[in-house]
């Protein structure tokens, strides 16, 4: 059995390295993508379940001054129609009247 020159072995390794970098890179993105899924899952979970209306309606605000300008394509905007809506639209439980 013929042995491999070191060239050989370092051209191997060469590879073996590029493609483990690449498992790594794929690995962190899928890890950045699970923490912004769970953060809008908060966030979202917080604006429709939150015992806290002053929170709620502070949330809700945060969300329509800032969303705006990061939303760039008209179907990212499309699919935050219902959170850019002014507040009137949204329940008036938070305006002094009782919640029961």
């Amino acid at each position: 059995m013929a042995r491999k020159s070191i060239s050989q072995r370092l051209a191997e390794l060469e590879e073996r390295k590029k493609a483990l970098k690449a498992r790594l890179g794929k690995q962190e993105r899928a890890q950045d993508t699970r923490r912004k899924i769970l953060l809008g899952a908060l966030v979202l979970h917080r604006l429709e379940h939150s015992n806290d209306p002053e929170f709620t309606k502070r949330l809700g605000e945060w969300l329509r001054r800032e969303l705006p300008g990061f939303l760039t394509r008209e179907n990212d905007q499309e699919l935050f129609a219902d959170l850019l809506k002014p507040e009137t639209t949204a329940t008036g439980q938070g305006t002094g009247g009782s919640a029961e």
